[in-house]
């Protein structure tokens, strides 16, 4: 069986907060979310809206590159939502290590 491909999403929560994940299926993801079943950080703090989203790679070059992701000051997160950067501009890419 192969491996899944990640994607690394960015989801804007309703005070605007901004929150950096990881997973195979965005869309499930948000929905566990938006339960109350993922993050403790998302709770009460919906309605959630997936506003990033980018398919990564294997897990691995997943995590590498949310922990990059998430050291990125909130101007630089928004100019990957407003996609007026690349994420491979702001974090150096995932083969870069």
């Amino acid at each position: 069986m192969p491996a899944s491909e990640f994607s690394l999403y960015i989801v804007r929560c309703a005070d605007g907060a901004l929150f950096t994940g990881i997973a195979t299926d965005v869309d499930k993801r948000l929905a566990e979310h938006a339960s109350g079943a993922g993050a403790k950080f998302l709770r009460g703090k919906g309605p959630l809206e997936i506003v990033f989203a980018e398919a990564v790679g294997d897990r691995s070059s997943a995590l590498q590159l949310e922990y990059r992701v998430k050291r990125l000051s909130r101007e630089q997160k928004l100019e990957l939502v407003r996609g007026e950067r690349q994420l491979t501009e702001l974090v150096g890419g995932a083969a870069s290590g």
